[in-house]
């Protein structure tokens, strides 16, 4: 039973993180839209961390660690963005990050209710 909850609830947020940073080994992911590529990757940055938030407090079974954890690894993903030739860190980007966690748990904690 627990190789089962293991598998059912962790793979899914190994596969996310792991799609995260595929995502961040990219050197260059402009579209040559201005501002609106700045918009729609800041969207996406909120939105990948939304999903991980629902992952994680799924995994964990609790908001708070699944909310620090997810930050952890926001972090985590800009360290490794500053190794990435033409990206850099950016503690904004963090900002967005906690901000989709936060939206995501939100997300979660409403469809919670409504079962």
């Amino acid at each position: 039973m627990q190789d089962s909850r293991a598998l059912t609830h962790w793979l899914p947020v190994v596969l996310w993180a792991a799609l995260i940073f595929t995502l961040s080994s990219i050197p260059s992911l402009s579209t040559g839209l201005g501002t609106w590529d700045l918009v729609l990757r800041k969207c996406a940055h909120a939105t990948e961390y939304a999903v991980l938030a629902v992952l994680l407090v799924r995994a964990l079974e609790r908001e708070g660690p699944a909310l620090a954890l997810g930050v952890l690894y926001a972090c985590s993903d800009e360290l490794h963005q500053a190794f990435v030739r033409g990206r850099h860190a950016s503690p904004i980007d963090v900002a967005i990050d906690t901000l989709g966690l936060l939206v995501g748990l939100a997300a979660w904690r409403r469809v919670r209710q409504s079962t």
